[in-house]
């Protein structure tokens, strides 16, 4: 029978020398899929109502069409040329044609089958009433969702005749034939003929699309599907088997925890007897029943975290939200993060349920804090998309950090969890054509965004930051945005890119001189100014120091005094020549550390393990007495360390306000021990913020910062900005909050700039174009989400040509290795992720350079090396041998010769 012909192709095949069924027919498979996305868009689940709100349909009219559009997923696998990668599973499936190649993904294939073949003949199917009432819809786009199932959208104009058989393009026609008898015997097909319901799509096609890669995953799981290659009629199947596992492939998941309502600042925050000013302004704010943008700006040590987790948990108990995604600049904040969210994020939720909480960023398998609280095991076969790591099946976990395996074994799944830390470049993902973006949109969808640190972000970022506003406000998601400083431009541009995915009106922001302040919107009251704690207003004295010998003078004077000294420079080459200078002047080794971020993952860790303890908030006189940290900017935010005295290179003011924020940071007696007593004073004095900095006087030119301060000039180009720094920070001294909006905009506002010194003005023009030129290439970057989603929404590419930040050059992972007993062995030892733990960024030219250096009988072992260790294969190796041991050494990190950051 024709029929028959579709029960002649494989859909998913098991290696070799597997026990049980060789394969799973194809039929089956879709159907799988189909199944789980039935459960997925059951109507009670709120993702599912908001899908069908949004797209003013009825949530069981778009549950029925859309299972049967992933019914059809796997279109492109009935190709001859795909069916030709197996020929060892059973004489009963179709033969190879040798004359057609394998050489476009099935997705693909699939869509272009539908575009040039089923398309026009499904309808043949139908009655005539329900044919004449798709004489004008647009079924492309619902097909463009389901086969982009891998995480793109699926290419067009492929030449079907070279993938597919008559035969197979006959076996195809057939099983939509059935899939209509089995979704639509009774479907109403007159919304499809709605052009409206068409342009209502494309915005929804994004979310839609991560839920046809969700059920693509889960129906794929032998855990809950197991193979089948025998025929039986389709809709036993679908009742007595694919509903049924599809059922307990959704129950297997986390269950999404119940919210609990916000009772009082202690019953999130034990450790908080009285909220500051902007912790109450987030208790008593009223809140609408529509998504919500706030942007808290505060002075560093105002409670800004605190108080955004309160706003998080009222937003979700009023249904907006289901969990949280914290969203940070670098691997090190969200691993502080990390740490302070573990201790609370359950009171978010009911007490007896289990929200997952997930570390989500390139390097998470290596947070000792996150191994801690989850415990993971080697999978036997992990997907090259996985991290290699997963729960096991039957290990019963505390209830205090409840990770389930689908969640903890992928980077990109981490987002799907009730409470997610990480990276910022992970959420901005979701806005860029990289692959499984979609999935990543998803995830974010029912939760509050919570950005800390927002004016860190050069003018590439600030363009993908405000394209994830927009496109998380088009999903009915609520935002919070966290900065000390923020200049009035920046909040104008985050606000109408809410806005605009609101399809709303952006309000005008009429208080730019108020400091600090809290914007909310849509509201009543846009912008409130609101007061600040006591203990964090002070004036800090300002003194610029004009030479290398005055601050190492400076620090030896402080440490003779017991004092603990950060002096923050600006390049990697800088801290490293400083460090070597202070032990040249004669600092002892063990009153020293240097940090910054080329070190190897292991060291790195131990590095900013042993500051946090010697200088963060538990430390003690015995431990800060006389200590001195040379660091780069991975000092400059969401660290809580405190100094008795901060020595800086010139930077941007916005930064400089930041780093000044480690100055005395917390309340200590004079000896520097932590005082906890509510109402205390710090009694260390007055404190004083040195500045290392050319004079800003009026006959500056374009060599104002040279030869002294050149690193300073590459990682901050624009001169005009520097220089307004300086000559702000002449006064002698600034008092927070009070000065920090005059500060702020005294150096980034339009009048400012016109101060700028004639002879500075085309280096400040320069780096002006460098942004123009950044913003332009965010612009190219992130996707045309109007367009829904379809291939040429963006310039398509898999995760690691999309960048999410722009650098001078690219950075090379180089993984560092010792040579033992004839073998090249990793840095880090025998412990877990050795290699991953013996690893370090490098800028490329830096790298080339070392590579020159590498001794040529070990380069071939290098290459075996790399073709043993697969997880090497993308990394390159630099063994450590007596020729090349200075380049690197766990106290001095990677020995430099160019200017890099951080």
């Amino acid at each position: 029978m024709t029929q028959a012909l579709y029960y002649r192709y494989w859909g998913k095949a098991r290696p070799d020398k597997e026990l049980g069924p060789a394969y799973h027919l194809l039929p089956y498979h879709c159907l799988d899929v189909a199944a789980v996305g039935w459960q997925l868009m059951s109507p009670d689940k709120p993702m599912a109502d908001q899908l069908a709100a949004q797209l003013q349909v009825e949530p069981e009219w778009l549950r029925s069409w859309f299972a049967f559009c992933l019914a059809l997923h796997d279109l492109g696998k009935f190709a001859r040329a795909f069916q030709a990668q197996r020929q060892d599973l059973s004489d009963e499936l179709v033969k190879a044609n040798p004359r057609m190649t394998y050489s476009e993904r099935h997705d693909s294939l699939g869509f272009c089958l539908w575009l040039d073949v089923l398309q026009d003949k499904w309808a043949d199917s139908l009655s005539h009433k329900d044919a004449k009432a798709l004489e004008t819809a647009r079924l492309e786009p619902w097909l463009e969702i389901v086969t982009g199932h891998h995480g793109m959208p699926p290419k067009k104009s492929l030449r079907v005749q070279n993938f597919f058989e008559a035969e197979d393009e006959q076996a195809a026609f057939s099983f939509v034939q059935e899939v209509i008898k089995l979704f639509l015997s009774d479907f109403d097909f007159q919304p499809l003929s709605d052009r409206v319901l068409t342009k209502r799509l494309k915005p929804a096609s994004w979310q839609l699309a991560g839920i046809a890669v969700l059920a693509d995953w889960l129906g794929s799981n032998q855990d809950h599907f197991g193979y089948c290659d025998k025929s039986k009629d389709l809709m036993v199947y679908w009742q007595e088997k694919a509903l049924i596992d599809a059922g307990e492939a959704i129950a297997a998941l986390p269950k999404t925890p119940t919210v609990s309502a916000f009772e009082t600042i202690g019953s999130l925050f034990p450790f908080i007897s009285q909220p500051t000013p902007l912790q109450r302004y987030a208790i008593t704010e009223p809140l609408s029943d529509q998504p919500q943008l706030f942007i808290l700006e505060d002075v560093t040590g105002a409670g800004k975290t605190e108080a955004a987790l309160i706003l998080t948990q009222r937003l979700m108990a009023q249904g907006l939200a289901d969990g949280l995604y914290v969203a940070l600049p670098t691997m090190a904040t969200a691993n502080a993060m990390y740490r302070r969210l573990r201790n609370v994020y359950r009171k978010f939720y009911k007490a007896d349920d289990q929200p997952s909480l997930v570390l989500a960023h390139g390097a998470r398998e290596l947070s000792q804090e996150f191994q801690d609280s989850v415990a993971l095991a080697q999978q036997a076969q992990p997907d090259s998309d996985y991290l290699a790591g997963a729960i096991e099946d039957d290990q019963e976990l505390s209830a205090t950090a409840y990770c389930n395996a689908w969640l903890a074994d992928s980077r990109k799944k981490a987002l799907l969890a009730d409470v997610g830390v990480g990276t910022l470049d992970q959420a901005l993902l979701a806005v860029l054509p990289a692959r499984h973006q979609s999935l990543r949109l998803l995830g974010l969808g029912r939760k509050v965004l919570l950005i800390d640190e927002v004016h860190a972000y050069d003018s590439y970022m600030q363009k993908l930051l405000a394209a994830l506003l927009e496109a998380h406000a088009r999903q009915d998601g609520s935002v919070i945005l966290l900065s000390a400083t923020l200049p009035q431009s920046m909040r104008e541009t985050l606000v109408t890119a809410f806005h605009s995915g609101l399809e709303q009106q952006s309000p005008s922001l009429n208080n730019p001189a108020a400091y600090p302040l809290a914007t909310h919107t849509p509201a009543e009251t846009v912008e409130q100014a609101i007061d600040t704690r006591t203990e964090v207003k002070r004036t800090v004295k300002l003194q610029r120091l004009g030479n290398e010998d005055e601050v190492i003078a400076k620090i030896h004077q402080a440490a003779d005094e017991g004092q603990c000294v950060c002096w923050i420079r600006n390049t990697v080459k800088a801290a490293s020549q400083s460090y070597q200078d202070l032990l040249n002047s004669g600092m002892p080794t063990d009153r020293l550390s240097l940090f910054h971020s080329r070190f190897a993952m292991m060291d790195r860790q131990a590095i900013e393990n042993h500051t946090l303890e010697t200088f963060g908030d538990s430390s003690t006189h015995a431990l800060r007495k006389s200590q001195i940290l040379i660091a780069t900017q991975v000092v400059e935010q969401s660290l809580d360390l405190d100094f008795d005295v901060v020595i800086s290179d010139l930077a941007p003011i916005d930064l400089l306000i930041q780093r000044a924020g480690r100055l005395r940071r917390h309340i200590r007696d004079a000896q520097g021990n932590r005082i906890r007593e509510s109402g205390a004073e710090d009694r260390r004095g007055a404190p004083v913020f040195y500045l290392y900095s050319p004079e800003p006087n009026e006959a500056a030119d374009a060599g104002w910062l040279k030869p002294d301060h050149t690193g300073t000039q590459a990682v901050y180009p624009h001169l005009g900005q520097l220089w307004l720094t300086a000559r702000l920070l002449e006064c002698g001294q600034f008092t927070m909050p009070t000065d920090a909006r005059a500060l702020i905009e005294g150096v980034y506002s339009a009048e400012a700039q016109e101060q700028i010194p004639e002879a500075l003005q085309d280096a400040s023009l320069d780096a002006e174009g460098k942004a123009m030129v950044q913003k332009s290439m965010a612009a190219l970057n992130i996707l045309k989400l109007n367009k829904g989603y379809t291939w040429n929404s963006g310039d398509w590419g898999e995760e690691t040509k999309i960048p999410t930040r722009l650098t001078e050059e690219e950075n090379v992972s180089v993984a560092l290795a010792v040579f033992e007993n004839g073998r090249l062995k990793p840095y880090a030892g025998i412990e877990r992720y050795a290699w991953a733990m013996s690893t370090v960024k490098l800028p490329e030219r830096e790298w080339k350079k070392a590579f020159q250096q590498i001794p040529t009988d070990l380069r071939q072992k290098i290459e075996d090396l790399k073709t043993e260790q697969k997880a090497l294969r993308w990394t390159e190796v630099f063994p450590l041998t007596a020729e090349t041991r200075h380049y690197y050494s766990a106290k001095n990190g990677w020995q430099t010769d160019t200017g890099g950051n951080a």
